[in-house]
């Protein structure tokens, strides 16, 4: 084992039980939000989503039990198509927790998703992976349950997320199973499910149950699904189907809107904001009909494009800032958010990559976003999850640790008798004050390098992202997989082998 990093993680553990640095189960945030527009532009903004609502409407395409609940809650239905009084939906919202835990097998490790409560979790949905030494390809279960293990070893993640990367070797009906199960065993964080089909998100929610025991399930969230729009203005059986699936058994979905401005949405901001309100109100609103209380989680992904060639474009300026007014606005609802995350379109892990990345994920945390998806891995404009930039970005996410964290103020932090102790002229090197603080003081990154430029230079002039690629094959071979019980792990197994025994394969 190597010891440095043993000690290291120690601290960092020390660290947390005293609420601050990396190794907590989630990060309560100690800097202030960020709000860029006044309430006469906020109540601009609601009212134009309120016109489209009401309006123009929403189309809920191939399920009808959705437009019943519409019909109950006084909506217009008019075939699939769904209009909104103005207010109906803020008033179905109230019944939505403002803040709710997740829970974790491992009961250190649930986290609070709401309030003043910031989560990591890897990026979500990549067809593709990537690593230095055998370039773009497929992802199989083997890259998936790596990420997971990378995920699990490391103490700046707080979730073990959803469909890392498509483990295409699987048949697409049986992966759901595979990848829950995955989730359950190489992790004891908590863990998102399968949305591609009513049926699977059900056997998701029941492998929970196996899990924490039905009971626990119905009384509290364990598992979370990850449901998004078919923007501009439809939402599709598929999604609404498992969407209800989750809220009927008090697991949370986490409602997004991808809106790419100029294809999928309005080319402005503004625009692209008020369509992402009112699909994103209408989605939160039919969970609190399918099961009133249930949690659900606001989520927002706003991007841009090149409009010279219609390439999207990601961990841009206009969506980052587009992010802080859908903090505002989640706010005014009052419920959790989801925004942002590492965003880019570079195909390597390199300065596009992290520029880009950067500059969405301090969206991220500035616009108050409570679970924040796609904090580690996103390459390729989320088409392939790359081995180096996950690492790279698990430094980044440690960083944030200590960003939020903000200034603490104490006499002890104040200092006052440190400068009595050195005196004018004279160094903090050896002063009581340094030594009591030296192992805590900085965060601590496991991938940069601050050497001199010739040690560096006599060592091999290695970059990140070699330093990356070494760095996640050491965890991968160090690996070890939290305890679990074993009559859990084999009923786990046994739900997951007769399901899969009771149907064909399906590759599409």
């Amino acid at each position: 084992m190597d010891t440095k990093r043993s000690g290291r993680q120690a601290r960092q553990v020390e660290r947390a039980k005293k609420g601050g640095g990396i190794g907590r189960p989630y990060i309560v945030r100690n800097i202030p939000t960020y709000d860029v527009l006044s309430e006469e532009n906020l109540a601009r903004i609601e009212a134009a989503a309120d016109r489209v609502l009401a309006e123009t409407g929403i189309e809920f395409r191939d399920d009808p039990t959705t437009l019943d609940h519409w019909r109950k809650a006084g909506a217009q239905v008019d075939g699939v198509l769904v209009k909104f009084p103005p207010g109906m939906l803020r008033e179905i919202l109230k019944s939505a927790p403002a803040q709710f835990t997740q829970h974790a097998r491992n009961p250190a490790n649930s986290v609070e998703i709401g309030g003043k409560n910031v989560v990591f979790s890897p990026a979500y949905g990549s067809p593709f992976v990537m690593d230095l030494d055998r370039g773009r390809r497929f992802g199989t279960l083997e890259d998936f349950q790596n990420f997971i293990k990378l995920a699990q070893s490391s103490p700046n993640f707080h979730h073990s997320g959803g469909t890392i990367c498509e483990p295409t070797d699987i048949p697409v009906n049986k992966r759901h199973l595979d990848m829950v199960l995955a989730h359950m065993v190489l992790s004891d964080r908590p863990y998102m499910g399968s949305v591609t089909a009513e049926e699977r998100s059900e056997d998701n929610i029941e492998m929970s149950r196996v899990l924490f025991g039905a009971d626990f399930v119905d009384q509290n969230c364990v598992i979370l699904g990850n449901v998004n729009v078919n923007s501009p203005l439809v939402w599709d059986g598929t999604m609404t189907r498992s969407l209800r699936a989750y809220a009927r058994a008090n697991q949370a979905a986490v409602i997004v809107p991808f809106i790419l401005g100029g294809a999928m949405g309005p080319v402005t901001n503004a625009g692209g904001i008020v369509q992402s309100l009112a699909e994103t109100m209408a989605g939160c609103a039919l969970t609190q009909l399918e099961r009133k209380g249930a949690p659900v989680i606001f989520g927002n992904f706003l991007s841009s494009m090149s409009l010279r060639s219609g390439s999207p474009t990601f961990g841009t300026p206009e969506p980052a800032i587009g992010s802080m007014v859908i903090g505002q606005l989640a706010r005014r609802l009052n419920l959790p958010l989801r925004c942002s995350g590492n965003f880019t379109t570079s195909k390597l892990p390199d300065g596009q990559a992290m520029m880009e990345g950067t500059m969405s994920m301090l969206a991220a945390v500035h616009c108050g976003a409570n679970f924040i998806l796609h904090a580690a891995g996103f390459l390729d404009g989320l088409l392939s999850m790359s081995y180096e930039k996950f690492m790279m970005d698990a430094d980044l996410c440690g960083a944030l640790h200590a960003y939020l964290d903000g200034v603490k103020i104490s006499d002890d932090e104040l200092a006052v008798d440190a400068f009595a102790e050195v005196g004018p002229g004279n160094h903090f090197f050896g002063c009581s004050h340094t030594l009591a603080h030296y192992e805590t003081a900085f965060w601590d990154s496991d991938l940069s390098d601050n050497e001199p430029f010739e040690k560096w230079e006599a060592a091999g002039s290695v970059d990140a992202a070699t330093r990356a690629n070494r760095l996640w094959k050491k965890r991968l071979a160090e690996f070890e997989a939290p305890a679990m019980d074993v009559a859990k792990k084999d009923a786990l197994e046994g739900f997951v082998a007769r399901k899969k025994a009771g149907m064909g394969d399906a590759w599409y």
